[in-house]
């Protein structure tokens, strides 16, 4: 089960368009702090955090090889993200349908 607070740090490390970045690029996990900080006009310590909240979100890992932190994208993180999105996907098309629903009855009863 989901909490509000999981779902509000997902969707806040998925707001940014370096962290969105981030998650693809550690997708292969060969690219440490460092390496990811190249891809990117700001510094160090400015990417450091974006990976930071990332792995607060549970959106991404980061493991020891040697003196690298090479940064992984957490693919549980990625389908709990997913979840949560299909799950209001299905709230709001429960709403279209019963709004159809209404229409389609409206038109019945009007004819």
């Amino acid at each position: 089960m989901t909490t509000t607070f999981d779902a509000d740090h997902i969707f806040a490390a998925l707001a940014d368009a370096t962290r969105r970045d981030i998650v693809l690029r550690a997708l292969s996990g060969h690219e440490g702090v460092a390496e990811l900080a190249g891809h990117y006009p700001m510094s160090f310590a400015a990417v450091q955090k974006h990976v930071a909240v990332l792995e607060r979100a549970g959106l991404v890992t980061k493991e020891r090889t040697g003196r690298r932190k090479v940064v992984c994208t957490n693919i549980e993180g990625l389908r709990l993200a997913r979840g949560l999105l299909d799950e209001y996907e299905a709230l709001w098309r429960g709403r279209i349908d019963r709004m159809t629903d209404l229409i389609t009855r409206s038109k019945e009863i009007d004819a």
